[in-house]
């Protein structure tokens, strides 16, 4: 005999225990209800700078869909970029597990911001009622789901649309592939409470007086494009010109991949700079850019990381696509003018990496103090 239950309709439920002590949701209802509403699944497995990008998606959809619960599955090194997330309900990592659960839901919207094989075959094979990103036809070749993810597709097929039309940002492409509401709105990433107060903690040891701010240099990218760096000795000129100042607190920035190259850059610079750990973690080197004021970077992970969190970015460009990056007006692109190969998005250069050598380091220069100067005259 099959017995029914009026199965609460609330994100809150799990059908594996009550949600408060001593307090039957079956019998007596929901004591805090908090409706499904529309069931929102994003697929996001690309690089870790991506997905922050991608958080930019959320308000859109939730001023779309006020009433929803947001699913969001990405692989593990980039899960903890979700975290204290508001608008996500259920982030999750990329594992056979989740994935069998998310096959097992009838979603109402199902979103694909990758073209790769992996995503595009998880988006074929959940249930929804909308779809919208990209998919697999039937001989597995990744395809746009509709028609909103033309341009996007496009994109990656055309090197003259992408390296010298488009002036979309990367934010305003996706937003179209999704058919979601576009209002520019900046990527959420979040900090904890203890995260926060590390960063208090860490800029009150740094900083001695009031007028002083902290430089930091994300010296480094993902290995997969390693043309995207700027040179060592270019580095080290950056530093040994804004020592000069001891309002400037200059600190490295970088993951475990950059552990080599800031030990080599400290070494010759000594004291003028401060080499912040590289092997605490995705979540503490986070902290280390909050403790910035201004950040100057590549097109990478650090520089959607500085982005997210807030801070003035001065961003070098050679490979990538400068277009599609947002500064929100906080910031500044420093762009090859003039070079007939730039962008490129190859890992391999045939002309010596003419980008980089013309990366403008005088100008980087002179927005520093005109950042400083602005902070401090408005105070």
């Amino acid at each position: 005999m099959t017995t029914h239950f009026n199965i609460p309709n609330c994100k809150n439920y799990t059908g594996y225990k009550p949600c408060f002590p001593d307090h039957n949701c079956l019998e007596d209802g929901c004591k805090e209800n908090n409706p499904i509403g529309t069931k929102i699944l994003i697929i996001n497995l690309d690089a870790m700078g991506d997905v922050i990008m991608t958080t930019a998606q959320l308000p859109g959809l939730k001023r779309k869909y006020p009433q929803s619960t947001i699913y969001w599955i990405t692989l593990k090194n980039a899960l903890p970029l979700l975290n204290y997330n508001p608008l996500i309900d259920f982030p999750l990592e990329w594992n056979f597990d989740n994935i069998l659960f998310l096959q097992n839901i009838e979603f109402d919207l199902v979103l694909t911001a990758d073209k790769s094989k992996e995503s595009c075959s998880l988006h074929k094979s959940v249930r929804s009622k909308e779809k919208y990103g990209f998919t697999l036809n039937e001989n597995g070749i990744i395809i746009p789901e509709n028609s909103y993810a033309n341009y996007n597709y496009q994109l990656g097929q055309n090197d003259h649309l992408k390296f010298r039309v488009n002036q979309k940002t990367g934010q305003e492409i996706l937003a179209e592939t999704f058919n979601n509401d576009y209002k520019r709105d900046k990527y959420i990433l979040n900090l904890s409470d203890e995260e926060r107060a590390f960063v208090d903690s860490y800029r009150k040891q740094t900083l001695s007086s009031n007028d002083e701010i902290i430089i930091g240099f994300n010296t480094g990218c993902s290995n997969l494009y390693p043309n995207k760096k700027m040179t060592i000795e270019q580095h080290i000129e950056l530093i040994n010109e804004l020592s000069q100042n001891i309002k400037l607190k200059l600190v490295l920035l970088g993951g475990h991949e950059d552990a080599e190259r800031n030990e080599i850059i400290k070494q010759v610079v000594g004291s003028k700079v401060i080499s912040t750990p590289t092997n605490e973690g995705l979540r503490k080197g986070l902290c280390y850019i909050d403790v910035c004021d201004v950040v100057i970077t590549g097109d990478s992970f650090g520089m959607h990381a500085a982005i997210g969190l807030g801070k003035y970015v001065l961003v070098w460009f050679g490979v990538s696509c400068w277009s599609e990056i947002d500064l929100y007006n906080y910031g500044k692109k420093f762009i090859p003018e003039g070079l007939f190969c730039s962008p490129c998005w190859k890992k391999v250069c045939p002309y010596n990496l003419e980008c980089i050598k013309m990366i403008d380091l005088k100008g980087m220069i002179k927005e520093v103090y005109h950042f400083y100067n602005n902070v401090f005259t408005k105070k």
